[in-house]
């Protein structure tokens, strides 16, 4: 049976830190930030850890996190 391949669009979106959890990025921070607040951009540019149950869901695609 063939190596299961990494979804490479998840390798850019998710981090793996080094005890095994997965830290995500949060939306609304690409594009039109003149109109957002200081406040708004600073929360934004923070990256929360994923929830366990999203975490199992992303196993599948992630070839190289730690289970």
């Amino acid at each position: 049976m063939p190596k299961m391949k990494t979804h490479s669009s998840l390798k850019d979106r998710f981090k793996i830190t080094g005890t095994g959890k997965v830290k995500r990025y949060k939306a609304y921070r690409n594009h039109l930030l003149s109109g957002k607040s200081n406040r708004q951009k600073r929360v934004l540019a923070t990256q929360p850890n994923m929830a366990a149950g999203d975490v199992r869901r992303l196993a599948q695609g992630l070839a190289q996190l730690k289970k």
